[in-house]
């Protein structure tokens, strides 16, 4: 198994930056994997595949150079199970209400006796290593998802959960939970201070904060408030961005497209 390059980064107090991949395009993958970002998370929970789609994109993320994650749909020891198996370095785990769900959450991540993680390491670079079972405990990556009014009210537990490496705040559903519009490009006041509140019991408990953003803006605005994983949009969204940026400098006209929402 090959060191956790993004561990390493993340340890060393470096900020990381993360892509995230939605379309079931292994080129995609690959290329996102050499454009330079330390890691690209497999969205099993929004992302347009499935399981099998989600091994294929792992494996064409492995060809490059950025750490592959992924996210699970749910908290579902099957799935998480399979996804590490598969080879992803981490798993973000949407909908993580209190740490109850955190400490369950950690213990499918890891094996006996700290875990209940199932032994079956499924890709040839993992299962033909000797001592897999210790370097999967010490290598792979944890991260509840902070994006309900409860998982707020309970982040300062959640993040000092033992095992748990990060918090990752999903700003959209964490928007709709408290009563605003979810995709704005500035967050609204309640969300802002969410924010804060969420980085500063990550940095409390000595753990990653984690953010999907939406965009670069949004995501320098993350990194200053503290965040030092984050995530500036989308696949979808950077392409669809990119290309319209593109027909508005041929054309001489204003960029008409969106901005980017968010997960």
């Amino acid at each position: 198994m090959r060191d956790n390059r993004l561990k390493e980064l993340l340890g060393a107090g470096e900020t990381a930056v993360n892509a995230w991949l939605s379309a079931d395009s292994a080129y995609l993958a690959e290329t996102l994997s050499h454009a330079g970002f330390d890691s690209v998370t497999v969205d099993l929970q929004h992302g347009m595949f499935g399981l099998d789609g989600a091994v294929r994109l792992l494996q064409a993320v492995s060809a490059g150079p950025a750490v592959p994650l992924a996210r699970t749909p749910a908290l579902d020891a099957a799935v998480i199970g399979k996804l590490l198996d598969a080879g992803a370095y981490g798993i973000i785990c949407p909908a993580v209400d209190d740490p109850v769900q955190a400490a369950r959450f950690v213990a499918m991540c890891r094996y006996p006796p700290g875990g209940v993680r199932s032994y079956g390491p499924a890709r040839a670079n993992l299962a033909q290593v000797p001592g897999y079972v210790e370097q999967a405990d010490a290598q792979i990556l944890t991260w509840a998802m902070i994006e309900s009014r409860a998982a707020l009210d309970a982040v300062e537990a959640i993040a000092a959960t033992p095992g748990l490496d990060g918090v990752y705040v999903g700003p959209n559903d964490l928007a709709l939970a408290l009563g605003v519009e979810p995709g704005l490009a500035v967050p609204p006041p309640e969300v802002d201070a969410a924010l804060g509140r969420i980085a500063e019991a990550a940095h409390a408990a000595g753990v990653i904060a984690g953010a999907f953003a939406s965009g670069t803006a949004a995501a320098l605005r993350l990194t200053e408030r503290g965040y030092d994983f984050v995530t500036p949009g989308s696949d979808m969204a950077i392409l669809r961005r990119a290309a319209a940026e593109a027909v508005a400098a041929v054309r001489g006209t204003a960029v008409t497209t969106a901005p980017s929402g968010g997960y």
